[in-house]
């Protein structure tokens, strides 16, 4: 069973609620294994694969998560379109914790993770500019319309190396910086999902106000889950209404292209190690082994 649409879950969603022909499987990779084994399965008809970003049970923090593998293994299942759901803190006083946002841009502020593929023989420099797909991101939000969810789109968020929560100065930094979101996870994904050519976008579930705000204690993994719990609902309603219109539809955007400017390196040296482990990604290009 092949799957165009993959859904990776975040902290509170660990499994799929509706997805039917649930069957689970296990993916090797070039980069190690995933987060766990992926799910294959219909969610309203439409083929679906998932898989929790911190393993069941959550076990992996985010800086131990393996978001290469993650990434290969849901492209490996022949996914086009990628949507990631994340817990983050709000930086500005209108994204009220129970509220949804879409991503548009991010800020990077990790420094100890593997975020590309390339290297060790074969250079690419994607195209970062617009980081998510606005294709995806307007099916997503005119669902969220139809549902009346508090959603809105084009969110900044700023990507921290965690696992700690800010500091009130940091906070107060990102939240000067005009930024409206902060979380963890989403640009590692971002970024490899662009130099996998799939579609990328983050439903961002607001659970708390970061450290920023003077009159509150910061925030604790408590209350995150506490609002996240209640949040997760919202976010099972819009994958459940966008996916079955997204799941046989064209990509009209340019993502499924991404690579075709981005290969920087001679076919004629890249070692044959780097086509193997690569050809998933390359062999279209002319690279594969």
């Amino acid at each position: 069973m092949r799957a165009p649409i993959g859904i990776i879950g975040g902290s509170g969603l660990y499994r799929m609620e509706g997805l039917a022909l649930d069957r689970a499987v296990a993916v090797d990779t070039p980069f190690g294994a995933p987060s766990g084994p992926v799910h294959l399965g219909a969610l309203d008809g439409a083929p679906v694969a998932f898989l929790a970003r911190h393993g069941e049970g959550h076990r992996f923090p985010p800086s131990e998560v393996n978001y290469r593998a993650n990434v290969w293994a849901l492209k490996s299942l022949g996914v086009e379109r990628l949507i990631s759901v994340s817990a983050v803190g709000s930086l500005q006083a209108r994204h009220k914790p129970g509220d949804l946002r879409l991503v548009g841009q991010f800020i990077d502020k990790t420094r100890h993770r593997e975020d590309t593929f390339f290297g060790k023989g074969l250079v690419a420099h994607v195209s970062f500019a617009e980081p998510t797909c606005a294709h995806v991101s307007e099916a997503l939000m005119a669902a969220g319309r139809e549902l009346a969810l508090p959603l809105e789109g084009d969110a900044l968020y700023v990507c921290m190396e965690g696992p700690a929560f800010s500091t009130r100065a940091e906070s107060r930094l990102h939240q000067s910086w005009g930024a409206d979101l902060i979380g963890m996870t989403q640009v590692t994904e971002a970024r490899l999902a662009r130099e996998a050519e799939l579609c990328y976008a983050c439903i961002a579930l607001v659970t708390d106000y970061d450290s920023w705000r003077e009159e509150e204690a910061g925030v604790d993994a408590a209350s995150v889950l506490e609002v996240m719990h209640a949040n997760v609902d919202k976010a099972q309603r819009l994958l459940r209404k966008v996916v079955p219109g997204l799941a046989g539809a064209p990509r009209p955007c340019a993502c499924g292209s991404a690579l075709k400017a981005a290969l920087y390196s001679d076919p004629g040296v890249v070692p044959p190690e780097a086509r193997k482990r690569l050809e998933l990604l390359v062999a279209k290009y002319g690279f594969g082994a």
